[in-house]
C-alpha cells in the first residue's frame, strides 16, 4: 500500500480557513477508487512535544492499494480541481508518500 500524506500551511490560519480546506479535501481528495483510507482535520493545537512538528494547520492522509491507484488518483478530474480551488488557501504543501504495510 502507498500512504500519501499531505501538511498545508495556510495563509490565513484562522479556524474558517482550517475548515474551508479541510470541507474542500473532503469534497474532492475522498473516495477514490482504490484508496483504502481518507481522513482529514487540523493540527491538533494540544500536541507540543518537543519533536511534534507545529508547522502546518491541516493534515491529510490517505492510503491507496498500490501506486496505479495513487497515480489515477493525482491525475483525476477531482484532485485536478481541489489544486485549481483551493491552491489559494494554503502557502505551503508538504507531501510524504510511503509504503507501508497493514
Amino acid at each position: 500500500m502507498l500512504a500519501h500524506n499531505v501538511y498545508f500551511t495556510l495563509n490565513d490560519s484562522s479556524a474558517a480557513a482550517r475548515e474551508k480546506l479541510i470541507g474542500e479535501c473532503k469534497k474532492y481528495l475522498s473516495g477514490h477508487p482504490g484508496m483504502t483510507f481518507f481522513a482529514a482535520g487540523p493540527r491538533n493545537a494540544g500536541m507540543t512535544h518537543p519533536f511534534n512538528d507545529l508547522e502546518f494547520d491541516v493534515a491529510v492522509q490517505m492510503v491507496f492499494a498500490d501506486m496505479a491507484a495513487h497515480d489515477a488518483y493525482q491525475t483525476s478530474a477531482r484532485h485536478l480541481a481541489f489544486l485549481a480551488e483551493s491552491k489559494a488557501l494554503w502557502k505551503k504543501a508538504r507531501v510524504f508518500d510511503a509504503d507501508v504495510e497493514g
